[in-house]
């Protein structure tokens, strides 16, 4: 007793801080409150939910590769058998994406340093990683060869900037070599012929517009697949064992349509029927049997498989609603992916190809939460200012539990190409089931999933606030909504996302409590000249071209922070001190002209991180932070 008095004393003594938890190093705090344990106790549950994502099937012992987290950070792990042990083969401090040769398993994986996106290929066996790369450029994975041998990718190496195409034989880094010099990025070389002797090369301009090319393995000569004059968009160029060359295209339609390119006349011939989304992906069998395909309709996937000599089509009907990812049919046949939803944490599914069998290969701890108790969303249609139709998922807090009505948080994603979707919500559940806040995720006009008619309706710098205005008749049903209160609303948003939340700021300020915006772009015109190189003119294309002065001009005029003596509410702002799409810089200007008008900014940067946040102890101190936002300036709570 007497050795534990002392301690009784000095517990009894210290300052009501010491009841705070402790920021991580990697994490800088400005102008935010600290975070009280008690709020860390209470969201706990919340904060330990996993996912686990397909990654490939390993030919050689027919395992699964996985991706999830068990530490700060997701890695690799192997399983053998549906719901079998998850061993970890990847010991990094970074996340990595992987894909094994189809011979011999080798297994070859990207990572980056702090988020910065400057990607490293390595070969990973026995947990140790050998560079591919030359450890300093930004390179990309592409595909495997046939055979196993080769393996593309893109580097940076030469200028900085250009997506140039190698090849390597990843068994020997001495074996690298350029296939092909390219102007700009955006290229990548996406499947190898079967004879070895030609490959498909892509070139993304924009999310309407890519071209194909044939490129000769031996000469390195391009040569252009079809007219490249007509805008039309290609995606997931793949070589049947037979020689035909499948891909999505939305030539002659509003939406990506699996088919057929002749490579003599560039022909695109669509091969599975017509529906009313995009295909967004699609794996072929080794043996050409059938073509696994997965179709977005308005948000939801539904997996199809596609006879290429018949033309019929069978639906797997077995699988959860949700949304598909990372589709890859193994060697033997069987079908992997991703599935995520509301009640399904992001897991690992494989779908027999005869009998059209789902099973289950992972499911993912949700910190002890019944994940069945999530709510499903509700599909959300608005007419616009317009006329035009824009949509959005609604989730609502349980009424018997949360009576009455209800504060909201539009949360506005990415890309601008991006779409939100109905998938897991994550740590937001604790927001939904815990705090009784309904959350609104919009589809504004600019979005992808809808068609390209839909999706280019923001573009360039005279368009751009058309996406802005299309929250306002959001606000207008949404504030009409019996169980909504419209004196309680707020937003948030990441990336493009981050620009839309400060530009709702602005434009909605009289309706809005709060905003919480993340890695997002307040001045066009410094984003376009400071995001890094290699990416510069894809964003061009969509936002507008600084250079031009009328463009400069406009963007200037859009921008939020010309704009921040609008910008009254409370703000908070996350930041990556690594980002190389969404500059720190962008977030540190509108941070000090806020504050220069005498008015509060929260600022949350981590200093490992990127274009969101990866790491887990991060993350978790920034929706803490984001709580106590919320809870001050939403719910009203001190």
């Amino acid at each position: 007793m007497r050795r534990i008095l002392p301690f009784i004393a000095l517990a009894c003594s210290l300052p009501a801080h010491a009841q705070d938890a402790a920021k991580p190093a990697t994490i800088e705090a400005d102008g935010a409150p600290s975070v009280p344990m008690a709020l860390v106790e209470a969201t706990r549950p919340y904060m330990e939910f996993r996912t686990a994502g397909f990654l490939g099937w390993n030919p050689v012992d027919r395992s699964m590769l996985i991706s999830t987290r068990f530490a700060n950070v997701a890695q690799l792990h192997k399983v053998s058998g549906p719901l079998m042990a998850r061993r970890q083969i990847s010991f990094e401090a970074e996340p990595l994406g992987a894909t094994y040769a189809p011979s011999d398993g080798t297994l070859v994986v990207r990572k980056d340093k702090g988020g910065d996106e400057f990607f490293q290929l390595y070969t990973l066996k026995n947990g140790k990683l050998t560079l591919l790369t030359d450890g300093k450029s930004r390179n990309e994975p592409g595909v495997f060869s046939d055979d196993g041998k080769w393996f593309s990718y893109t580097s940076t190496r030469r200028n900085g900037v250009s997506s140039d195409i190698y090849v390597v034989d990843p068994r020997d880094p001495a074996t690298t070599r350029m296939l092909a010099e390219v102007p700009t990025g955006g290229w990548a070389l996406t499947t190898f012929a079967p004879d070895g002797k030609s490959a498909i090369v892509g070139e993304y301009i924009s999310v309407t517009k890519s071209n194909l090319w044939n490129l000769d393995l031996t000469t390195g000569k391009r040569t252009a697949i079809g007219d490249h004059k007509k805008a039309v968009a290609y995606s997931g160029a793949t070589y049947a064992p037979d020689g035909t060359l499948w891909v999505t295209s939305d030539e002659g339609s509003d939406y990506q349509r699996l088919g057929t390119i002749d490579l003599k006349t560039g022909k695109f011939t669509p091969r599975a029927p017509d529906a009313p989304g995009d295909v967004e992906g699609f794996s072929i069998a080794k043996d050409g049997s059938f073509i696994a395909y997965d179709l977005n309709e308005a948000g939801q996937s539904k997996l199809r498989l596609l006879d290429p000599k018949t033309g019929a089509v069978r639906d797997v009907v077995a699988l959860p609603a949700g949304v598909i990812g990372g589709l890859e049919v193994a060697p033997w046949g069987t079908i992997g992916l991703t599935l995520s939803s509301a009640k399904v944490p992001a897991d690992a599914f494989a779908v027999d190809p005869v009998t059209l069998k789902v099973t289950r290969w992972t499911e993912s701890e949700t910190g002890g939460l019944d994940p069945a108790a999530n709510v499903e969303p509700e599909f959300v249609q608005v007419k616009s200012f317009d006329g035009e139709a824009v949509t959005g998922f609604l989730y609502r807090p349980d009424p018997a539990k949360f009576p009455g009505k209800r504060p909201l948080i539009f949360n506005i994603h990415g890309g601008p190409e991006g779409q939100s979707t109905p998938g897991f919500k994550g740590r937001t559940n604790y927001l939904i089931n815990e705090l009784g806040v309904a959350v609104f995720y919009p589809n504004v006009r600019g979005s992808s999933g809808f068609g390209k008619r839909f999706v280019s309706l923001d573009n360039g710098a005279f368009k751009r606030e058309d996406s802005v205005k299309d929250i306002g008749p959001m606000l207008d049903t949404l504030s009409a909504d019996a169980a909504i209160d419209p004196a309680r609303i707020a937003v948030t948003g990441g990336s493009y996302g981050g620009y839309m939340c400060y530009a709702a700021a602005i434009r909605f300020g009289d309706r809005l409590k709060a905003a919480d915006c993340i890695v997002a772009i307040s001045n066009f015109v410094t984003f376009l000249e400071n995001t890094q190189g290699y990416r510069r003119d894809l964003r061009r294309v969509e936002y507008g071209d600084e250079r031009d002065p009328k463009q400069r001009a406009k963007l200037a005029e859009i921008s939020p922070l010309t704009s921040v003596d609008r910008l009254t509410i409370p703000l908070m702002v996350v930041t990556g001190a690594n980002d190389p799409r969404v500059p720190k810089s962008e977030a540190d200007q509108m941070v000090a002209a806020v504050r220069a008008k005498g008015r509060p900014a929260w600022h949350i940067v981590g200093l490992n991180e990127g274009h969101g946040f990866a790491k887990k102890e991060n993350a978790d101190y920034q929706f803490w932070t984001e709580i106590q936002f919320w809870q001050q300036h939403l719910l009203g709570q001190k």
